[in-house]
């Protein structure tokens, strides 16, 4: 077993879209640097990334409900929504700059339009939607949007729903025609191709074993090269940890203050796909319901149109379940080994806090099939067992920490980026919204880690991302700018609402 010794600028673990969109934003900031990807899979986007994994994309906030919350007085707060979508654009303009250069082609096997609709029952929920409607129809971000009660009008939006609904309860959907489906896993590949024609040296089947400060200030990264079972060591001045559930982990090896007390709630899941072509074809749109009450926000039922392979699909779930593993293909450890001294009370805690959820994921994994069944109901009516298939979505590894609201233990819901106080170091950890902002996300780290170069940098960010550093919602023209010219260049512009 041979060891090898390798100098380099910047190291990424994991070929996931986290590291797909640094790797190419660095790739235009700063050319000359040397980059090497690890990947211990066969291929790139695998993971999290993957569009199997993954029951619906596309989070603009046109249409999740659990980024719309009411607040004691009835109104409704849109802040998050908002800011989940400003990210979103953020990440529009980086693909449409991106296929402007010819740095990847064919958007349209990443991206197509389609409605984001939201839908609910009964009085109680029909009243909170048309005061989300009211709310951010105002917004011009959310320009577009349409909120209908009538079930004639519904029946023309949404027949696959309504077809067969026999109860006299109200209901409600409101429907925004720019809404978009991305295949993140083939956005991917796209990026990790386009990465490798400029250079970037990306080594498959390489698992990334331990991480360690060196006396002159780099990182050493030891690997473990599964071709050949030799182990590599390799020093970089700045590594990020981009590997989804298995960051936390490697973040832990680092040893920085900033990892400790931080833990990890794997959330795993299963989804429902259709197999009747007939079917599949009687919807067009992503159609997202409400949380029951005492589910976790990840857990929210919709049913997606998705192109996958450039082929049509309907997805309905997730259904949420528990796994002690961070990867779909991790180990029954991982969530075990994760627990150490400095973080096993912080642990504890969100153990003890978060029973009702535990319990809930445990009786996710009990559900029968008729049991799903009768979910996906709620949503078509006259679905037939024989039509759907069961798939295995990827594992999601939830942010456990203490904060100053939640106290000890505090379960986070989202994506947050950890990095040692002198930027040589960043990993990324948490789940949803993720890789529909993964720009924004990339662009934190560079501003975290980097911020020596980000004087200089800036003219090129602009031009990549014409609205870097100004709010979109202040900027109205600015926005219809980047709205229209992004639509045109990702092909979305046929189902685009003009905007005023």
């Amino acid at each position: 077993m041979s060891s090898i010794q390798k100098k380099t600028d910047v190291i990424l673990i994991g070929a996931g879209v986290m590291s797909a969109t640094l790797g190419s934003l660095l790739k235009e900031l700063a050319p000359e640097w040397e980059i090497k990807v690890f990947e211990k899979l066969d291929s790139a986007g695998e993971e999290s990334s993957n569009e199997w994994n993954n029951a619906g994309t596309g989070h603009a906030a046109l249409c999740e409900l659990n980024y719309t919350s009411e607040k004691p007085d009835g109104s409704i707060d849109i802040s998050k929504a908002v800011k989940i979508n400003e990210q979103f654009q953020i990440s529009r303009q980086f693909w449409s700059y991106l296929v402007n250069r010819n740095l990847i082609r064919n958007p349209q096997d990443f991206i197509m339009p389609i409605p984001h609709m939201s839908f609910v029952q009964g009085e109680r929920n029909v009243s909170f939607l048309r005061k989300r409607f009211e709310a951010l129809s105002k917004n011009p971000l959310f320009h577009g949007m349409e909120f209908s009660d009538d079930p004639a009008k519904l029946k023309e939006w949404i027949p696959l729903i309504m077809e067969g609904r026999t109860s006299n309860e109200p209901i409600a959907a409101t429907k925004i025609d720019s809404g978009t489906d991305v295949n993140f896993g083939a956005l991917t590949r796209m990026l990790f191709e386009h990465l490798q024609n400029h250079n970037v040296e990306v080594n498959y089947r390489h698992s990334v074993e331990d991480i360690k400060r060196t006396s002159d200030g780099l990182w050493k990264v030891k690997v473990y090269n599964i071709n050949n079972g030799n182990i590599e060591y390799h020093t970089a001045k700045f590594v990020f940890i981009g590997g989804g559930g298995g960051s936390l982990p490697l973040l832990q090896k680092t040893g920085i203050p900033e990892s400790k007390r931080i833990g990890g709630f794997p959330v795993s899941g299963l989804f429902m796909v259709c197999k009747n072509q007939d079917v599949i074809e009687q919807h067009h749109a992503k159609v997202y319901g409400k949380a029951k009450v005492g589910a976790p926000p990840m857990s929210v039922p919709h049913l997606d149109t998705r192109y996958i392979d450039n082929k049509k699909s309907l997805l309905f779930g997730p259904f949420a379940g528990f796994s002690p593993k961070f990867l779909k293909t991790g180990s029954n450890f991982d969530l075990i080994g994760s627990v150490k001294p400095n973080n096993v009370l912080t642990m504890l805690a969100a153990g003890v806090k978060e029973m009702a959820l535990t319990k809930y994921l445990v009786q996710q994994v009990l559900l029968s099939n008729e049991k799903r069944m009768e979910e996906l109901r709620e949503f078509i009516p006259n679905a037939k067992s024989e039509d759907w298939d069961i798939v295995v979505a990827g594992q999601r590894v939830q942010v456990i920490k203490d904060t100053e609201t939640g106290g000890r233990g505090t379960l986070q819901f989202g994506t947050e980026v950890v990095s040692a106080s002198d930027g040589s170091i960043a990993a990324l950890l948490g789940a949803s919204p993720g890789a529909s902002t993964a720009v924004h996300v990339m662009l934190e780290v560079l501003q975290k880690c980097f911020p020596q170069h980000m004087q200089k940098w800036e003219p090129k960010i602009k031009e990549m991302i014409p609205s870097y550093g100004v709010s979109l919602l202040e900027n109205t023209r600015l926005l219809e700018e980047v709205h229209t010219s992004t639509a045109q260049t990702l092909g979305l512009s046929e189902k685009e609402p003009v905007l005023r």
